[in-house]
């Protein structure tokens, strides 16, 4: 297994990182085809979906196999929803208190309704769910728009969270609705002309005009990338809001020349999302936003090569191979992730099949043995709808159902190498034969869903974390605005990292890590995280190295400051029972697990803070307190070595 992820057009050399932040102009996809090419390639008239027709019962028992009656049963609870009026307060609530749910929770069960109705017609095929279908279907073709209450405020020009009379835009949740709604008219138009000539030409009229044609005429959405200027930032949102359009125009347009023209405009655009990402693959949103980001790249470029006849395909090429790879690198164990950024702690299982296939697709076994092992503990029978999602993604949801049959026949296996090293993004995971397993980062305070967490690091015994990164709350208005900061899981006061002479990390792209450099034989990762913090802190220099050795972490601070005129704190984030008591050590033990963080009470008295969690999102992964250990410095000075050693 390679240790360290290689890519081409770079020489990496294993003890030095490569810290580049820089827009690469790579253009994988538009290397491999042109435009005329393109137009040529395309498989026209829906030719290029790969699942029965309607009316093919055969075709579709053997799809859904021992999966059949969990999709019926599914969709029969709802063959007499109410469906939920989505009132304009309930928009409004978002400006009002930054409330996304009010809008949000009646949006996703009416959107889940509507798939789950689809899929078990689709299973059962005798025409029982099309009416509550249809109902649903002209009820959402009823709706002002299709766009989140949050989106709409911040991608409207009027900056309202009521749908504009003048304005369409796309964003996630319109995107995944019309692209449900394409798959919904593929599959079903002919079924609705049964019932009444007028519904399925109003379902394709909206999806023209709320899909298709915005995708064309509305140049100014961030995540397009056409107007893009480099250094400004892009993720998940270019590869799925792509991938949503995608379907849409294969789905619904049959003209070549205006098929071929959005196509490539979606090539354009997802090109300049793998320009901006690193080449060594590591998704800087973390492994919560894997299956939004890499995941939904899998998804877009597997349904260009279908609907290329295969003209158009990048999955040979090593990045593409590095992203998928990531998430199984970033898998501690017993559910946990390595989880920078706003990313939770806890996985998302619900990516299993995408790991599989994306796997398949790339050839890498690394992730098709993940997949597999992850399946296996699943403790969900096929017939309890193991293998459906709950969700609108309809694409993931026939997909997965295609390859469930090998993804239970594949072995399962989880092998964590002793060492992963991502030079660009500056993540290093490192473990040895104890089941210690330590993770850091470099990088900067600017990427996609940053925290301000230059250096920190995150520590697990037996697949359970000791030292942790908290994660993020629940999204509200807070949480994308000029007040992001305030939150306490973004501050680097919440992560394992030092106060500097008073001074917390900042937020920027100048805010960042410098000599970082990965020593695979010594199993050691050296950073300087001076430049993460402000001139008001005084730092020159702030060398932190980490070291795994068999039965301990040694963490090392080196530091010079210019003016020092407060203690320096170093900070550690835990949870379980944790105990000051006793000079020089702070004892740990979470389920089972005891560990011991040593320091010289000479230099450092220690301090607990409790941190009550009253948002779910983050109690639901850590219960209902988190502690924040701080060892401040006795003494004043400019410069000094401090040294911490985690043992069991």
């Amino acid at each position: 297994m390679k240790n360290i992820i290689k890519y081409s057009l770079l020489t990496l050399m294993l003890l030095c990182s490569i810290s580049s932040k820089a827009y690469t102009e790579r253009n994988l996809l538009e290397r491999q085809i042109s435009k005329e090419a393109l137009k040529e390639a395309l498989v026209m008239n829906q030719k290029w979906v790969p699942y029965p027709t309607y009316s093919d019962r055969a075709g579709w028992d053997k799809l859904f196999g021992a999966s059949k009656e969990a999709a019926i049963k599914r969709g029969k609870r709802y063959l007499n929803y109410e469906w939920r009026v989505i009132k304009a307060t309930d928009y409004l609530e978002y400006s009002k208190t930054g409330n996304r749910s009010s809008m949000q929770e009646p949006n996703t069960s009416n959107n889940s309704a509507i798939s789950a109705l689809m899929i078990a017609e689709l299973a059962e095929g005798k025409g029982r769910f099309i009416p509550q279908l249809i109902n649903g279907v002209y009820f959402t073709c009823e709706r002002a728009s299709w766009v989140l209450s949050a989106h709409l405020s911040s991608l409207q020009k009027s900056h309202s969270p009521l749908p504009s009379i003048d304005e369409e835009i796309i964003d996630l949740g319109s995107g995944e609705v019309g692209a449900m709604m394409s798959w919904i008219y593929h599959f079903f138009h002919s079924e609705f002309d049964k019932v009444d000539k007028t519904i399925a030409p109003r379902l394709k009229y909206e999806i023209i005009q709320r899909q298709l044609l915005p995708f064309i005429h509305n140049n100014d959405l961030w995540w397009m990338a056409r107007n893009y200027k480099k250094g400004s930032l892009l993720n998940n949102w270019t590869p799925w809001c792509n991938f949503n359009v995608l379907q849409s125009y294969m789905l619904i347009e049959n003209d070549r020349d205006k098929l071929a023209n959005a196509v490539y405009l979606t090539i354009e655009s997802v090109d300049k999302f793998l320009n901006y990402i690193k080449q060594d693959g590591a998704c800087e949103e973390g492994p919560s936003y894997w299956g939004h980001a890499s995941g939904k790249f899998f998804d877009y470029i597997e349904l260009l090569r279908m609907s290329t006849g295969g003209k158009l395909d990048v999955t040979h090429e090593p990045m593409v191979r590095n992203m998928g790879e990531y998430i199984v690198r970033s898998y501690v164990g017993n559910n946990y992730v390595v989880n920078f950024a706003d990313a939770s702690a806890k996985a998302d299982l619900a990516y299993i099949p995408t790991v599989f296939r994306y796997g398949k697709g790339v050839g890498s076994q690394l992730m098709e043995k993940f997949a597999a092992y992850l399946d296996k503990k699943s403790t969900k029978t096929e017939e309890q709808g193991r293998y459906l999602s709950s969700g609108t993604d309809v694409y993931r949801m026939l997909a997965t159902l295609s390859i469930k049959e090998e993804l239970k026949a594949t072995e399962g296996t989880l092998n964590h190498p002793a060492y992963t090293w991502y030079p660009e993004t500056e993540f290093c995971y490192l473990t040895n034969k104890n089941k210690m397993f330590l993770a850091m980062k470099g990088g900067f305070n600017n990427e996609s869903h940053n925290h301000n967490d230059v250096g920190t690091f995150s520590f697990y015994i037996n697949s359970t974390p000791i030292f942790i990164d908290a994660g993020v709350g629940t999204y509200t208005k807070q949480t994308f605005s000029s007040e992001r900061y305030n939150i306490w899981t973004m501050q680097s006061n919440y992560h394992n990292l030092p106060l500097i002479n008073g001074v917390p990390q900042h937020d920027g792209t100048q805010y960042k890590a410098t000599n970082t450099v990965f020593n695979a034989k010594q199993m050691q990762f050296n950073i300087d995280i001076a430049k993460a913090y402000p001139a008001t802190a005084g730092v020159k220099t702030w060398n932190r190295t980490y070291k795994l050795l068999k039965d301990k972490v040694i963490i090392t601070d080196a530091f010079e400051l210019s003016n020092a005129t407060v203690a320096n704190e170093i900070n550690f984030m835990t949870w379980g029972q944790v105990n000051i008591s006793k000079a020089g050590i702070v004892s740990v033990s979470v389920k089972g697990q005891k560990a011991f963080l040593h320091y010289d009470a000479n230099i450092f008295s220690p301090s607990i803070e409790t941190v009550t969690l009253t948002d779910k999102r983050l109690s639901n992964v850590w219960g209902n307190e988190i502690f924040r250990v701080t060892l401040k410095a006795k003494t004043v000075t400019n410069k000094g070595k401090y040294n911490f050693t985690i043992t069991q």
